[in-house]
């Protein structure tokens, strides 16, 4: 039996600030369990959820050696829904409000995170055949695993695979700082090593030390290559291309399902999607304030509020939109002021058109999943996406630029083929995601029968995690 730790900075339902706590929280349930221990390591923050904090066991402590510090780590323990977790505790790192903070203290906080975690297994009993890394927080593993731990028998055997879900956060500090933090030597802060543009990168570390590099889609893993997709790092992943490997993020099909979903007010399947959705719109445009327009073509947003996520494309265009079209939006979500008060003074403008929430509830979403007639996407870039694929899961019809995991997962629909359960925009251009919008438009208030066929292929898809997980599975076989 093989044993695999995943190490992350956050992970469902200890931790969230985003989708690699979806990942994580969900991934590791799907192994097949008579061939592979899956475990999970991650920090104790102060600020994860109360309930779960009491259900954690401690179990050893111990200091951890971090250049000239010697620091307190604690180790607890919890079984979630049959998986192994761990949890890293030290007061002084992952005290606060947030599990992020300034990014001088994050490196820092993760440095020591990244060291605790090849201490823990030892100190625990659990020595990983592989440990995969996710994101730049725990980028310094495989650098501390070549560079310190090779001298210690049991350590030599441990594989790496190293997990990239956003290339734009890269954990860059002042090479002098990271050499003492971290105590490593100095060949290791060259162009070689994890030093990019004078500075030192935790996740170039992950990259090039660790045995597998993957990330979250095939279309992003080319992308990455790119200099307009690589954010400083294409040529390094170029020159590794050779153990880089897209593989879609799966969706946790147990969590959203239209037919038990406990967030929903009314459950529905392929069958009677067409008499039962309407009731979540229903329901949908009554929580948000909107006017009961059964007939009103009905678009959902669930998005952290950021240029990434498109936002500029749509502040662009909203104002003119709203005007001129019998539509109706509700949006949910969080982030860059401007974007929020944009919506704000919008919402003001439109009540009967426009809705928004700023803030995230998960109630709320899985209603916008399921309730909406369609989905809009227009990210700049998007590793992999989640929303998209919940929407599929829901009937609601996605609407997304090509990129990254948006042109992986959403086929366009072909009026001329009938083929298709989606629409999607090439360009990054709010005129041509204008002219997308009003095309799914067109097809809903014209051709309700396509429309209804649209949302059933979309239910019919299959992005759940078991494919994903069997190529994990290939690849894990092959490193070990």
């Amino acid at each position: 039996m093989k044993k695999i730790l995943f190490a992350a900075s956050e992970a469902v339902p200890f931790i969230k600030t985003g989708g690699l706590a979806d990942v994580i929280g969900s991934l590791p349930g799907y192994f097949d369990s008579q061939k592979y221990d899956v475990r999970v390591i991650l920090p104790k923050y102060a600020c994860m959820d109360g309930g779960f904090a009491a259900m954690l066991k401690p179990i050893t402590h111990f200091d951890v050696e971090l250049g000239w510090r010697r620091q307190y780590a604690g180790v607890l323990e919890a079984k979630i829904n049959g998986i192994q977790y761990y949890l890293i505790d030290n007061e002084y790192y992952f005290a606060g409000e947030r599990p992020y903070g300034e990014i001088y203290q994050d490196i820092e906080k993760f440095a020591f995170f990244s060291k605790a975690v090849l201490d823990t297994i030892e100190k625990i009993g659990f020595v990983p055949d592989i440990i995969h890394c996710n994101d730049w927080q725990t980028g310094m593993i495989p650098v501390f695993l070549k560079n310190i731990y090779q001298s210690k028998e049991s350590y030599r055997a441990i594989r790496t695979v190293f997990s990239i879900h956003n290339i734009r956060f890269q954990g860059r500090w002042i090479l002098e700082e990271v050499r003492d933090v971290t105590g490593l030597p100095y060949d290791v802060f060259t162009p070689k090593g994890i030093e990019t543009y004078g500075e030192s990168n935790y996740l170039k570390g992950g990259i090039v030390y660790s045995d597998v590099v993957t990330t979250v889609s095939k279309s992003y893993a080319m992308e990455i290559m790119t200099p307009e997709g690589g954010e400083g790092l294409d040529g390094v992943l170029r020159y590794y291309s050779d153990k880089l490997f897209g593989i879609l993020n799966g969706l946790d099909y147990k969590e959203f399902n239209p037919e038990t979903d406990p967030r929903i007010p009314y459950h529905f399947n392929k069958s009677n999607i067409k008499t039962i959705k309407p009731k979540n719109k229903e329901k949908l445009q009554e929580m948000v304030g909107l006017p009961k327009a059964p007939d009103t073509f009905l678009i959902g947003m669930v998005s952290r509020m950021s240029d990434q996520k498109g936002f500029d494309l749509v502040s662009h265009i909203l104002d003119t939109f709203l005007a001129n079209e019998n539509v109706q939006i509700a949006v949910l979500g969080t982030g860059e002021a401007r974007y929020e008060n944009m919506f704000r003074y919008f919402a003001d403008k439109y009540p009967s058109k426009l809705s928004v929430h700023i803030c995230y509830s998960e109630d709320m979403a899985h209603l916008i999943y399921a309730g909406a007639d369609a989905f809009l996407m227009p990210s700049l870039f998007e590793p992999c996406g989640l929303s998209q694929l919940m929407a599929l899961r829901y009937g609601t019809v996605p609407i997304v630029r090509e990129t990254g995991g948006l042109r992986d997962t959403v086929e366009p629909y072909n009026k001329y083929t009938q083929q298709g359960y989606g629409f999607s925009f090439a360009n990054y251009n709010a005129d041509e995601m204008i002219s997308i919008v009003r095309s799914a438009m067109g097809l809903y208030y014209t051709e309700k029968e396509n429309w209804q066929n649209l949302m059933l292929r979309g239910m019919e898809q299959d992005f759940s995690w078991e494919s994903s997980v069997k190529e994990y599975e290939q690849l894990y076989d092959g490193i070990c």
